[in-house]
C-alpha cells in the first residue's frame, strides 16, 4: 500500500518519523509527499496535526492514523472526508510517560515542593506539615488508557483515587482500588473532596471549557489543578482570578490553546503556576511505529483498525 506521512514536523523529526515508520512498514510505500503518485492510491495517512487542507482529494484514502494521542485538530478539519475512520494514537509506552508525569507532580503538590523551590530563591529554610499520601484526595478526569495508566501509579503511591468520566465509561474492574464516579452531578459532589485534580479529558464540544469558575469554586481553598488534557479544557481567566485571590493552591499546566506558549503569558511568570512545554507524554517513535504498523496490517488483511475514534463522541 501507499502511506502518506504528514505533519507539522521540522526536518529532523520527519527523518526520524520515516526511519522509524519505513522499517515496521518495509512491505509498504511510505511517502512524504504526494509528488509523483496519484492521489486515488494513497490509502493510509499517518499523521501529526497535519495542515488543514492536507488530506483533501485522496479518494483512495481508506484510514487516517494519527501519531498523537488527541484528534481534535483533526476532527476540527472539514476537509477531512467524514467517510474516512480516524484511529488515535493508544501506546503503552505513551501512557507509562503520562503516568509517571502525572505521579511528579502529585507529589510535589502533596509534598510542598514547588513551595521548597520558591523558599530556595529566598535562602529559606522552613519546613510545613506533611501529610501521608491517603490523606489526599485525587481526582482524575477521564479514565481511558492513559487515566488507567496514572490510577495504577497513583495507587501504587499509597494515594486514594476518584476516576470520574462522563458515562458509564470503563469497566470497574479496569483498575482495582479506584473508585469510579460518573455524570456531573457525582463530579460536583466529588470536588468538595478533590485535594489534586488531574485533568486527562478528551477535548470535545461537552468538556470544552469545563475548568471554569464554577468548576474551580467547588473544590477547596487548598485544591490544586493538573492539566495533562488540552489547553481548551481551562478558562484562562476564571483560573488566574482563582490563583490570584488564594483559592486555589496551584496549577500544574502542559498544555494550551496556543503553543507554544506566548513569551508574554501571565502563566510564565505566575509564582502559583507550573510550566510544562507540552512535555507531559511525547510519543516515541520507536513504540509508536509498531503501533501504525499493526493497524497497516489489520488493514490489509481486512480487519478492523484498533481505537478508532467515534466522530460524535469526538474521541
Amino acid at each position: 500500500m501507499n502511506l502518506l506521512l504528514a505533519g507539522s514536523f521540522d526536518d529532523a523529526e520527519r527523518a526520524r518519523w520515516h526511519e522509524v515508520l519505513a522499517a515496521a512498514l518495509p512491505q509498504h510505500r511510505l511517502l512524504l509527499s504526494v509528488d509523483g503518485v496519484s492521489r486515488a492510491d494513497i490509502e493510509v495517512a499517518i499523521v501529526a496535526n497535519p495542515p488543514a487542507g492536507a488530506l483533501r482529494e485522496l479518494p483512495g484514502l481508506r484510514l487516517i492514523q494519527s501519531l498523537w494521542a488527541g484528534v481534535d485538530r483533526l476532527l476540527g478539519d472539514p476537509t477531512i472526508p467524514p467517510e474516512v475512520p480516524i484511529a488515535r494514537m493508544v501506546d503503552p509506552a505513551l501512557a507509562v510517560a503520562m503516568a509517571e508525569t502525572a505521579l511528579w507532580a502529585v507529589l510535589s503538590l502533596h509534598r510542598g515542593f514547588f513551595v521548597y523551590q520558591q523558599r530556595q530563591r529566598q535562602a529559606l529554610w522552613q519546613q510545613h506539615a506533611q501529610r501521608r499520601a491517603d490523606e489526599v484526595g485525587i481526582t482524575l478526569l477521564g479514565f481511558g488508557a492513559m487515566g488507567q495508566a496514572c490510577a495504577q501509579a497513583l495507587l501504587c503511591g499509597g494515594y486514594a483515587v476518584t476516576a470520574w468520566t462522563r458515562g458509564a465509561g470503563a469497566p470497574v474492574s479496569a483498575v482495582p482500588g479506584v473508585q469510579r464516579i460518573n455524570g456531573h452531578e457525582a463530579l460536583w459532589r466529588r470536588l468538595a473532596d478533590s485535594d489534586i485534580v488531574i485533568n486527562l479529558l478528551p477535548l470535545t464540544a461537552d468538556t470544552s471549557g469545563l475548568l471554569d469558575a464554577t468548576f474551580f469554586g467547588a473544590m477547596p481553598r487548598h485544591g490544586a489543578i493538573v492539566n495533562l488534557g488540552r489547553g481548551g479544557h481551562v478558562v484562562e481567566a476564571d483560573l488566574l482570578q482563582r490563583l490570584d485571590q488564594g483559592l486555589l493552591r496551584h496549577a500544574v499546566l502542559d498544555v494550551f490553546p496556543i503553543e507554544p506558549l506566548p513569551r508574554e503569558h501571565p502563566y510564565w511568570r505566575h509564582e502559583r503556576i507550573t510550566v510544562l512545554p507540552h512535555a507531559a507524554a511525547l510519543t516515541d517513535p520507536r513504540s509508536a511505529a509498531q503501533v501504525v504498523a499493526a493497524n497497516v496490517l489489520a488493514l490489509a488483511e481486512g480487519r478492523i483498525p484498533a481505537h478508532l475514534i467515534n466522530r460524535a463522541r469526538g474521541y
